[in-house]
């Protein structure tokens, strides 16, 4: 291959870097003849066959502009020579590829670089008086070196503060990295969506000569990317996509401002953050309680991992305090999420806090997301000093025990004493010996009361399935107890009737013989007597008793309602059997120990309590009041 000689001018071909038909431009590696120094000489043949005299335009204009150039990232320009069918330009030899060529592969981080020291250059050519416009950046226009630095090259479709555009230039520049306004009046964002393109053909792996399968169909300047670069993070895609927004005024206004946003972003997708809810309420209901829950933390980004640690905002009147140790607020930390949701717990410790006071802090998460710091606004209510006493229903209380010693009493001296002698002394009127007495009083005793406790259990059973009973378990099981003691009244009742009924019939017996008496007669009397006492006596014991159970508003007073009613129980028996029964004994001190028990220490640990916040009140923290 034949090099034109270009000795006369001091200059000696070494190769060939490039040809450009079109315009008639070659592009040779050449070296001072004088010195050996490299450098590149650009030969604009206009009257060879298939060039054209436009790009005489572009020579002068390349002269020009570089002329007034002094900027690393830009070749020096060396000298000018005319030659017999046209120009040559002589700058400074770059040893640099293009980012055009095949080779030319870049990290993430490395296309960030590029993109930074791009922006700087273009950034000095629009602080220029007047500014130029490159109107030509593209990959094969921008080169990077082995240190990354970073040149521009090729200004011959450069465009001088306002100088107009000529009709043979509107179109100058390349297909796909030409905005709108380029081809009427270029500006400072003219070359941003040039370089944006560009960055997206380094990221995506795509030839600049094949940048039409990124445009969209119905706007070829819009580029469509995103789908193609997964791993970028939200911030850098939308950064990029407003460098190569087709309306000018919805791209940045120029390099700088562009360079500003760049700097502060991270290329690589980082991970984001979601709370289930921003503000946590804390209720205490008792002085010096420690109140935990939980916030759910999600990373809602693919493929990243969130990392973080929890601190509490500095407060003017919470004591001094590190990351990791707070006075009355503590998280777990560190926290790693991926895609699966996890559970942070707060604990806040009220022991520290004023009684009935209000609290308000907030929780900072700082992680590797964006943005960085996450608020969780934590909120809290102090339970009230205890300076009233537990009321406590000692009417009802009272009623209940005595009703309860009463039916139970009533219920053991009946079985033992009275239905018994009646029951034998009628049955042996009729003429049973002792043997056949016992055995059938205890057999008619077992049958009446199982006939009548079944009657009247279901009855009431039944009844109590209605009442609201049911708001907690130990209400509910106090309505069972109620149906309980009301079949036991009524059942006693009952039992009474029937005897006392066949007690006469006895009677009228002795008295007129017994031949003359029909003691079915009188037993079905007595069935009717004794069901008619016993469901009143039921329907008595039951508007007691509800009285008294509906004194059971909260746990506590529930609980003691229990204890009482089988402390009553166990001494209505006890009064009958007497108290030295063990098992009587053993129920009395089940009952009765904690019931003096509940009665009396929470007064006891009441004043214990207020004596010892009195004592810490003025260490506690107080509450700010701006």
């Amino acid at each position: 291959m034949s090099y034109p000689d270009f000795s006369e001018h001091g200059y000696q071909i070494l190769r060939e870097l490039g040809r450009n038909r079109e315009g008639g431009r070659i592009t040779w590696l050449a070296s001072k003849v004088n010195t050996g120094q490299q450098m590149v000489i650009k030969q604009f043949c206009f009257a060879q066959a298939g060039s054209n005299w436009s790009g005489f335009e572009a020579h002068q204009r390349e002269i020009k502009v570089l002329q007034g150039l002094t900027h690393r990232g830009i070749p020096r320009y060396i000298n000018s020579f005319a030659t017999s069918d046209g120009f040559c330009l002589v700058q400074e030899y770059i040893n640099a590829q293009s980012l055009a060529e095949p080779l030319a592969h870049f990290e993430i981080e490395e296309v960030r670089q590029i993109a930074v020291k791009a922006l700087e250059i273009l950034g000095y050519l629009q602080n220029l008086n007047p500014p130029i416009i490159h109107r030509d950046i593209k990959p094969e226009n921008i080169l990077v070196d082995e240190e990354l630095n970073v040149y521009i090259i090729d200004f011959g479709f450069a465009r001088i503060g306002s100088q107009e555009v000529a009709a043979s230039s509107v179109f100058k520049g390349t297909p796909g990295f030409i905005p709108p306004e380029q081809m009427f009046k270029p500006t400072n964002a003219t070359d941003l969506y040039a370089l944006g393109v560009t960055l997206i053909c380094l990221l995506t792996g795509i030839k600049s000569t094949k940048i039409d399968k990124l445009q969209d169909q119905d706007d070829p300047y819009l580029i469509k990317f995103h789908l193609l670069l997964p791993r970028l993070s939200l911030r850098f895609l939308g950064w990029l996509e407003k460098m190569v927004q087709p309306l000018q005024k919805n791209r940045f206004a120029n390099a700088k401002s562009a360079l500003e946003a760049l700097k502060t972003l991270d290329f690589i997708r980082v991970a984001g953050v979601d709370f289930s809810e921003t503000v946590l309420e804390f209720k205490a209901n008792r002085l010096r309680e420690k109140l935990i829950q939980s916030i759910t933390v999600e990373n809602p980004i693919p493929d990243t991992l969130l990392e973080g640690r929890w601190e509490v905002a500095p407060h003017p009147h919470d004591p001094p305090h590190t990351p990791d140790n707070h006075a009355w607020i503590s998280v777990e930390e560190p926290i790693r999420v991926t895609q699966k949701p996890i559970k942070c717990r707060i604990c806040v410790d009220t022991s520290k806090l004023m009684a009935d006071t209000q609290y308000k802090r907030q929780l900072i998460l700082h992680s590797n997301a964006y943005p960085e710091t996450h608020t969780l606004t934590v909120k809290v209510q102090t339970a009230a000093l205890p300076i009233e006493k537990r009321k406590i229903p000692s009417g009802g209380l009272i009623g209940l025990f005595l009703i309860i010693v009463v039916v139970t009493m009533a219920t053991a001296w009946f079985k033992v004493y009275a239905a018994a002698g009646v029951a034998s002394l009628l049955l042996a009127n009729l003429g049973y010996n002792s043997v056949l007495v016992n055995f059938y009083t205890w057999g008619f005793l077992v049958a009446v009361n199982v006939l009548m406790y079944s009657f009247l259990l279901i009855k009431n059973y039944q009844y109590h399935k209605r009442q609201p009973f049911a708001d907690t378990y130990v209400r509910s099981t106090m309505g069972f107890i109620m149906a309980d003691i009301r079949t036991m009244g009524s059942g006693v009742a009952a039992s009474v009737g029937i005897v006392m009924t066949l007690a006469v019939g006895l009677a009228v017996g002795l008295a007129v013989g017994s031949a003359a008496i029909s003691w079915p007669l009188f037993l079905a009397v007595g069935l009717a007597v004794g069901v008619t006492v016993g469901l009143a006596v039921n329907r008595a014991v039951y508007r007691l008793l509800f009285w008294a159970i509906d004194l059971a508003e909260d746990l506590f007073t529930s609980i003691l309602l229990l204890l009482i009613a089988g402390l009553g129980a166990s001494i209505g028996i006890a009064l009958i059997v007497g108290f030295l029964n063990p098992f009587i004994f053993l129920t009395l001190s089940g009952t009765g120990l904690p019931v003096f028990y509940m009665l009396f220490y929470p007064q006891i640990k009441r004043r214990k309590l207020i004596a010892e916040y009195r004592q810490a009140e003025e260490l506690l923290i107080k509450p700010y009041k701006p």
